[in-house]
This record gives structure tokens, C-alpha cells and sequence, in this order.
């Protein structure tokens, strides 16, 4: 049973729920950027939400089936089709042996998920096998690489019958994207007038954004502290470095930074996040931690 990979695309990777544990080692999590679809695409196969599932960004990856399988495709809609014709996300589905999956380019997302009955074979390190290429750990061969023209994909399940996503559990790419700040330890040492403009201003997602964490574009924002020492960085920092225009760190970041924090994305709002094509217009709004949680626990039980 496996899935050839015909031709790797833009930035094809194995993802799973990351590594945890490890960043006193200098080890950052990695994981599925947009954890959401990732879950919702194992949970259309009954996988563990966890399960490894190839993170597809920008499209353009092509694999062909060699062996009947049903796959689950959740996420960015990359304009997939098998064998021309048309296939949207949201769903499991059959893939015979021979026929084509293709990927073509965002028409609504960045990046999709497509997962295995069992999820996908790969060898784990430190607790996952998550694909940082920053640090060369993870992936089919365990060096942290992309997939590529030749590589062969394994799962151990057998594969359910096909279904579809209820539509109330589906995100809206299209929709405005507020995302919501837990507020930090640095929040008092910016300027009244940053405060302001951070939580009242458009931001725009700049061209710069990867993994390791998305550049937004706006009012200029200003810290009164001269100097910081270096700190643990979470999921979602909201840094702001010199220039005044934050940074958002993502799944794969630095393990340490130095520069002032506004906060921190709430889980959900990283996840959102990592679906914002460069252009996308966003606002900010501060949250409670209490809120944040109860948020986050609300979905993690709707699902």
C-alpha cells in the first residue's frame, strides 16, 4: 500500500502533532502549522488526531496511487483534482491504483492536509516525526527534507468508506481574520499610542512568511526597553524586533528570542493564521487567557 510522489511541488512535508518536550534541548516543535484541518482530515479516517499527514503548501505536488486507498483531504482548497477531474477539501475519498492526485495553486488557503488510513509511515525522533528542515529532523528519511520526485509513501490502516465534513465544523478561508492575542509580560513597556494602533489598525500578511513565522505589515509599533535577555518563545509570539513591524512565530521558530512581545496567538488564531495568503488584511484583538482556554477547549470538544 503506499502513494508515489511524482513531483514534490512547492514545499510538500510530512506533519504530525510535533515535538513536545524538547525545546530545553534547542529543539523547536514543528507539527502541522494549521493543527485544525490536520485533525479534522485524520478524524475523517478515525486516525489519532496526531497521526502523521503530508502538509501540501502552495500546491503543485502530484502523487500517484499504487494500491486502492481512501484518503482524507482537509484544509486549503489547492484546486486538487484526480485525474482532471475536480475534488474540494472536507473530505475522504477513494484514490484507485493509477489514478493521479494533482495540486495546482491557492484558490482559497495556503496550505492542505492529506492523511492515511493509520496516518503515514515515517521514522519518529524525539517523539515525532515532524519535518523541520532548520534543523534536519524528521520526514520519510529523517533529515527533515521536503518530499520529492520518487519518494514512496506507507500507512498501516485499512481504509473506512468515504464521507464528508458537517458543514458547521468547516473553517471559512474567505472570512475576515480577527485573530486573538493573550497579552505579555512586555504589553506595559510599549507606548500608549502602539497599544492603540496594534489593536485598531489593518494589518496586512507580508510576502515573508514560512514556518517558522509570518511578517505582518502596518503602523509602526514602539517598545520604551532598551534591552531584554533572551527568553522562551511560545506558539503564536507576537515579537515586534526594531522596525517595529511584528513578527508572528509559528511552528518552526527559534527556541529563544530577545525582542519584546506583545503576546501570543491564541492556539485557534495560529491555526487561522497559517491558512492567510500574503495580502490578506487581519486585525488584532487582545484576550483573556481564561477566555482563550475555554475557547480552545469548546473546539477541541465540538470536534
Amino acid at each position: 500500500m503506499s502513494l508515489l510522489i511524482e513531483h514534490g511541488g512547492t514545499l510538500a512535508t510530512l506533519q504530525d502533532g510535533g515535538r513536545h518536550g524538547v525545546r530545553h534541548l534547542g529543539v523547536t516543535q514543528g507539527g502541522a502549522a494549521d493543527w485544525i484541518s490536520h485533525g479534522l482530515a485524520n478524524a475523517l479516517l478515525g486516525n489519532p488526531r496526531q497521526a502523521a499527514a503530508i502538509e501540501i503548501t502552495f500546491g503543485g505536488l502530484t502523487l500517484v496511487a499504487e494500491s486502492d486507498v481512501c484518503l482524507a483531504l482537509c484544509g486549503a482548497d489547492l484546486d486538487a483534482t484526480i485525474d482532471g477531474e475536480p475534488l474540494r477539501p472536507w473530505r475522504s475519498f477513494r484514490l484507485h491504483k493509477g489514478q493521479r492526485l494533482r495540486f495546482a495553486q491557492p484558490r482559497q488557503g495556503v496550505r492542505a492536509y492529506l492523511a492515511a488510513p493509520g496516518g503515514f509511515e515515517a521514522p519518529t525522533m524525539l517523539g515525532s516525526c515532524s519535518s523541520v528542515l532548520r534543523e534536519g529532523l524528521g520526514g520519510l528519511r529523517g533529515d527533515g527534507r521536503p518530499l520529492a520526485e520518487g519518494d514512496r509513501l506507507n500507512w498501516p490502516g485499512v481504509s473506512p468508506s468515504p464521507r464528508e465534513l458537517p458543514a458547521a465544523q468547516i473553517p471559512d478561508f474567505g472570512s475576515p481574520a480577527p485573530l486573538s492575542v493573550v497579552l505579555g509580560a512586555q504589553i506595559g513597556d510599549f507606548t500608549g499610542q502602539s497599544l492603540f494602533d496594534a489593536f485598531n489598525s489593518d494589518w496586512e500578511v507580508d510576502a515573508r512568511a514560512d514556518r517558522m513565522g509570518v511578517r505582518l505589515l502596518g503602523p509602526e509599533l514602539r517598545c520604551t526597553r532598551r534591552s531584554m535577555i533572551s527568553e522562551g518563545v511560545p506558539l503564536g509570539a507576537l515579537q515586534v524586533p526594531a522596525d517595529g513591524q511584528p513578527i508572528v512565530l509559528l511552528n518552526d521558530r527559534q527556541t529563544i528570542g530577545g525582542y519584546p512581545r506583545l503576546g501570543a496567538l491564541t492556539p485557534l488564531s495560529v491555526a487561522r493564521l497559517a491558512q492567510c495568503l500574503p495580502g490578506t488584511r487581519l486585525r488584532l484583538t487582545p484576550v483573556g487567557l481564561d477566555i482563550a482556554q475555554r475557547q480552545h477547549r469548546r473546539w477541541l470538544g465540538a470536534t
